[in-house]
């Protein structure tokens, strides 16, 4: 299984019911959507939707940090 992807949302316009900013949200693979300039992530519903990545800046977290994350799911 590979680790799980972490973005933190650096804008949220036309979406601020759904994404907070400097939010720390998961990323579930979607190479169709990476195709198209989007990613698949857990918004403030807890369900997995489609934005533009241009809202979001990748980070590296460490492990013991995803793993936390993780059960905190």
């Amino acid at each position: 299984m590979k680790a799980p992807k972490y973005v933190v949302c650096v804008d949220n316009k036309d979406f601020e019911v759904s994404l907070e900013l400097r939010k720390i949200y998961e990323v579930i693979e979607d190479t169709l959507a990476d195709a198209h300039g989007q990613l698949r992530v857990i918004d403030e519903s807890g369900e997995d939707y489609l934005y533009p990545s241009e809202l979001f800046v990748a980070i590296d977290i460490p492990a013991s940090l995803r793993a936390r994350l993780s059960d905190a799911a």
